[in-house]
């Protein structure tokens, strides 16, 4: 079909048909749905294509435009309670290091790739740089930028300090038996026995397992952890600003519409400081009264 031909309606009737049949399943390669936020997103990079066939004169106007693509849910992420969170650390499986990388990764609130491109000299006084992070492709691992592009300092619980350095003996064990083998030009924090990456995924699928042995929320996941840091953080009134800066999030905007729903202590924190304000400026009377 010509690119002037394409109308409005041919795109909806396309994202529909991409709701219904757009993806394959890997096996079997058998039509499936895509997800709304996959067709959106298909929608956007199509929108973009017209937008520039309008510049160089090709079409008068864009057929995306009155398109109708699908809505998105929005799905606020799961936290774990201080109990459910400590109860994973305690009972963690799966690579050796396991138990310390889900207790970093809750701390920092850092995401998985961030934390599994961690290396040691990214620790120094008591703060760490997430200036990376470490991905999967079907090319294999690879090592890229944050996902701002911006490096961020973030400090380091006290307790969380402890449990690193706990970590740091049992790993140099493992760099003392295999000695010239072990990988230390990557200095990897989380890795490994003989110092080489962690694969992303398969990280996130040994969590996926205990979380259902621990019979935590459904839809429970690795993020999880980032979602409960943020949360506690949030619930205790920590300023947005300082939480946004510490998640990486390329604005406080970001956070605000992500974690909207999770800020309750500063809204308590408004209203005490509302009857505080009650009480200097009204006459006693008048205050908590109907007048």
């Amino acid at each position: 079909m010509p690119i002037d031909a394409i109308t409005s309606l041919h795109l909806t009737r396309e994202w529909n048909r991409l709701l219904e049949r757009g993806g394959h399943h890997r096996r079997t390669k058998q039509p499936r749905p895509l997800s709304a936020k996959t067709v959106r997103n298909i929608a956007g990079v199509v929108s973009s294509a017209f937008a520039r066939a309008i510049r160089w004169g090709l079409i008068p106007t864009n057929p995306a435009t009155n398109s109708e693509p699908p809505r998105v849910k929005k799905h606020y992420g799961i936290a774990l309670t201080a109990v459910q969170q400590a109860m994973v650390f305690e009972t963690a499986s799966g690579p050796w290091c396991m138990a310390a990388f889900l207790e970093v990764a809750a701390a920092l609130g850092a995401r998985r790739g961030e934390v599994l491109a961690l290396r040691w000299l990214h620790i120094k006084d008591g703060r760490v740089t997430i200036a990376r992070s470490l991905t999967q492709t079907k090319q294999g691992l690879t090592f890229k930028e944050t996902k701002t592009g911006r490096p961020r300092v973030v400090k380091v619980p006290e307790s969380t300090l402890a449990t690193i350095e706990g970590h740091r003996k049992h790993q140099y064990e493992f760099r003392r038996q295999f000695g010239p083998d072990y990988m230390a030009d990557l200095d990897l924090i989380f890795a490994n026995p003989d110092g080489t990456p962690l694969k992303p995924d398969s990280v996130s699928a040994t969590v996926s397992v205990l979380f259902r042995r621990l019979k935590l929320p459904i839809g429970a996941s690795l993020h999880s952890l980032r979602h409960t840091h943020t949360s506690h953080l949030l619930a205790d009134g920590v300023p947005l600003p300082v939480v946004s800066a510490r998640l990486g999030h390329s604005s406080v905007r970001v956070t605000a519409e992500i974690y909207s729903h999770m800020i309750h202590g500063q809204d308590d924190e408004a209203a005490r400081r509302w009857d505080e304000f009650q009480r200097q400026n009204l006459p006693a009377k008048q205050v908590g009264g109907v007048q």
